[in-house]
């Protein structure tokens, strides 16, 4: 027990004293993770809405693999990208293993299918008559997609910010694909764990509590997004 209290306290410490290679760590942590859900986040958007919103052969086929893939381990994404990438894969010549990059494709293949799944399912609920009203008033086919992309907009970033959580948190890809690297592919899942299995707490508690501490202010401007957007009578 007191050595968990020491430990906690370390973690303020580490916190507060603006510790150099803690922040880094966070730095690269965030840099990779919002890197990725730039990328992804356009690309899910507009296959959630062809999805929604077009009727083609194998339109069910692709909504049901999108949902079988939220359950996508990490470290299976991790291995597939780390055997394209290796020196004897397909994509070796890129020499891109170890590298943020190869975390950023990580990640951007373990955020789309949450992505796409979510933001498919507040587009279904989306009232098509706004899309139509657009369409009549002369609104071009992309200025009446982004009008109902306004509409379900709460939704919309409940999906990304959901997506962000779950790949700033994840490991398994991070550690195989990128290597955790000192100042450079070390980030806070992969920080944690080092640390943990050196028996090593203190920087593993203060790098769990910017997690938590990010997970509370993603939540809190969500909510606070939706009050400002609810209609009071």
């Amino acid at each position: 027990m007191q050595e968990l209290a020491e430990a906690n306290r370390q973690a303020l410490a580490l916190l507060l004293t603006g510790n150099r290679e803690l922040w880094t760590i966070v730095a690269i942590s965030f840099s990779v993770s919002l890197r990725a859900i730039l990328i992804a986040a356009p690309l899910a958007l507009g296959v959630a809405f062809l999805l929604a919103h077009l009727r083609f052969p194998g339109r069910r086929l692709l909504i049901s693999a999108f949902n079988t893939l939220l359950a996508l381990p990490a470290v299976v994404v991790g291995l597939t990208v780390y055997m394209l990438l290796s020196r004897n894969g397909p994509l070796g010549d890129l020499k891109l293993l170890f590298t943020q990059t190869a975390m950023i494709v990580g990640q951007i293949i373990l955020c789309l299918p949450l992505l796409v799944a979510m933001s498919h399912s507040a587009l279904q609920a989306a009232d098509r008559r706004a899309w139509e009203t657009a369409i009549t008033l002369g609104a071009k086919p992309w200025q009446a997609m982004l009008t109902l992309m306004y509409e379900v907009r709460f939704g919309l970033i409940a999906a990304v910010v959901a997506a962000f959580g779950r790949i700033i948190a994840e490991v398994g890809s991070s550690m195989m694909v990128g290597g955790n690297i000192l100042n450079y592919t070390r980030n806070i899942p992969t920080a944690i764990a080092l640390e943990t299995s050196k028996g090593e707490f203190a920087q593993g508690i203060a790098l769990g509590l910017v997690l938590l501490l990010l997970a509370l202010v993603l939540n809190f401007a969500l909510s606070l997004l939706q009050g400002k957007g609810a209609i009071t009578p």
